[in-house]
């Protein structure tokens, strides 16, 4: 592969060797080995440890600044860290989409891996399985730092003496800062589960653009994913009256668009208490339990991995089209 260019840098790719996948034929494998070049390739990109390091400075600086809002320091810094790693992430993968499929096309290496014995939707699928996992590193590497910055940040904002000997006072702070930390958990989870699905459409966006069309179009399916939530009621509101139109309009661009709600539930992992066992919230009124932010979690799942297949599979028929002599005539 050709060094790289712009803004990743000069440092050369890893080089990728189609004959480790010609001796090895049973297709797994071959994705396997495809998914591993990728997540590496991904990785020792300068802009990875580059976003990487100022997304961990951001969340360093927050934890150590006051939010002023009146007993809910904590919860406010948490949703604006979960937005910075958010951004950080959803950047770091569209160029490394871009890098390693739109760039291979145009340089002909793809075109050498196509004359293995591989098929495209082997290619399409490693690649994207490999992206997700550089952006899941990410998030886990970022999360980390997010739940250290909380752990040390709830003492001051509940304005709790970390130095007092009574059991009971200690018992109170590291309740407080379990039962923060079990909401971060899952939402980081959602948070991949939503770049996943973002990644899907970039994947699917690089089989044919560039990064300079790939970048702003996942952007805007991102505000218009996350818009969709405000669609529905509004079609069953006064627009009803107009008739049937408002309905079957929302509920198709549901559809074809990515509906980014389902992965947003701060409203139980951040802005709510949760009734963690063996703790001072098991049994507050009102709080959350573990067991219903997970099975939620698990449909999320779900969801992602339809929407993913589908925009792959969109992806998959660009593809079996695409002139992989570099562009198209």
């Amino acid at each position: 592969m050709k060094p790289n260019s712009g803004i990743q840098g000069s440092q050369p790719a890893l080089a990728f060797h189609p004959r480790h996948i010609e001796n090895h034929p049973p297709k797994m494998y071959r994705t396997f080995v495809i998914l591993r070049h990728t997540f590496l390739e991904a990785i020792v990109q300068p802009i990875y440890p580059i976003l990487l390091a100022i997304g961990a400075g951001i969340l360093v600086v927050f934890a150590m600044l006051p939010f002023f809002t009146l007993g809910e320091d904590t919860a406010m810094f948490k949703s604006v860290a979960l937005d910075v790693i958010l951004l950080i992430v959803l950047i770091s993968t569209l160029f490394a989409t871009s890098k390693s499929i739109f760039e291979e096309i145009e340089d002909r290496t793809m075109l050498t891996l196509m004359s293995k014995p591989v098929s495209k939707w082997e290619v399409l699928v490693g690649k994207y399985l490999g992206i997700i996992c550089s952006a899941g590193v990410q998030v886990a590497i970022l999360g980390g730092i997010l739940i250290l910055c909380t752990w040390w940040r709830i003492p001051g904002d509940y304005m709790m003496n970390t130095r007092t000997l009574d059991d009971l006072e200690l018992k109170q702070i590291f309740d407080t800062r379990m039962m923060h930390i079990s909401g971060l958990i899952p939402a980081l989870m959602l948070m991949w589960f939503q770049i996943s699905v973002l990644a899907a459409i970039s994947v699917a966006l690089s089989v044919r653009f560039s990064l300079v069309v790939n970048l702003p179009v996942v952007i805007l399916l991102y505000i218009a994913g996350n818009l969709l939530r405000f669609l529905f009621p509004l079609s069953q509101g006064p627009l009803a009256k107009s008739g049937w139109l408002p309905q079957k309009l929302a509920y198709l661009m549901s559809l074809v668009l990515p509906y980014l709600a389902v992965f947003d539930l701060r409203d139980k992992t951040v802005l709510k208490h949760i009734a963690l066992p063996n703790t001072g919230f098991a049994d507050e009124i009102g709080a959350v339990t573990l067991g219903e932010i997970w099975r939620y979690v698990g449909v999320a799942g779900l969801n992602a991995l339809c929407y993913a297949a589908f925009a792959l599979a969109v992806g998959m028929l660009l593809f079996q089209g695409r002139e992989l002599g570099g562009a198209e005539g």
